[in-house]
């Protein structure tokens, strides 16, 4: 028998595993979607804390200008409303730490800087880590493997854009600087990726 090329075979029954395998996949993806419509909906955003949310006095751990700890105290937390974190703050830096925006990697003033000095918060000064935690992630924000002191620093569950994230503030300020990650390097496994406008750098000789 001659086959005519210019027709196309008919398709062939799928079969019943395959059908069956369809749907079971089908039903997966719509499951996925609704729990992670659900986990959505009980995860919110890592915000900065307003004037009237949070602690009136925090616990840090203060630092002299070239980098020893001098110690432990508690003190109140700085709050200002937004006009005027919005007048004090160059306006990158003002979005990233009081609204929780990031700015493009490899742009950042520090993501490559390599002199040895203190990292401290662009709103209040207060000491958040030192240079020699600092290593080169290569994701384009300055990382480091530990903070300068847990005291000075909070860790929150962010649950923005598509994935759960622990987004890491400023104790004092509640500034948002970035967010922690658990690929860094030895010895604490951490890599705090943070936004390179929410940091002053304070050059040790």
């Amino acid at each position: 028998m001659q086959i005519n090329p210019f027709l196309r075979p008919e398709p062939a029954e799928p079969s019943h595993i395959g059908r069956r395998a369809l749907i079971i996949s089908s039903a997966a993806a719509i499951s996925s979607i609704a729990f992670w419509g659900l986990r959505r909906s009980t995860i919110a955003a890592a915000k900065p804390l307003r004037g009237d949310e949070g602690p009136r006095e925090v616990t840090i751990v203060q630092f002299s200008p070239d980098g020893k700890k001098t110690g432990t105290v508690t003190i109140p937390r700085v709050i200002k409303t937004d006009e005027a974190w919005k007048k004090q703050l160059p306006l990158a830096s003002y979005w990233v730490t009081r609204h929780a925006d990031t700015e493009r990697p490899f742009t950042g003033a520090y993501w490559n800087l390599e002199e040895r000095g203190i990292f401290q918060c662009i709103c209040c000064d207060l000491a958040l880590f030192r240079s020699d935690t600092k290593f080169d992630s290569g994701t384009g924000w300055p990382s480091f493997w530990a903070p300068i002191a847990e005291e000075n620093v909070v860790k929150a569950v962010d649950g923005s854009l598509m994935e759960v994230r622990t987004a890491v503030s400023c104790r004092l300020c509640d500034a948002h600087l970035g967010h922690v990650f658990d690929d860094g390097p030895k010895p604490t496994g951490l890599r705090f990726c943070m936004n390179s406008v929410s940091l002053r750098f304070a050059k040790l000789g």
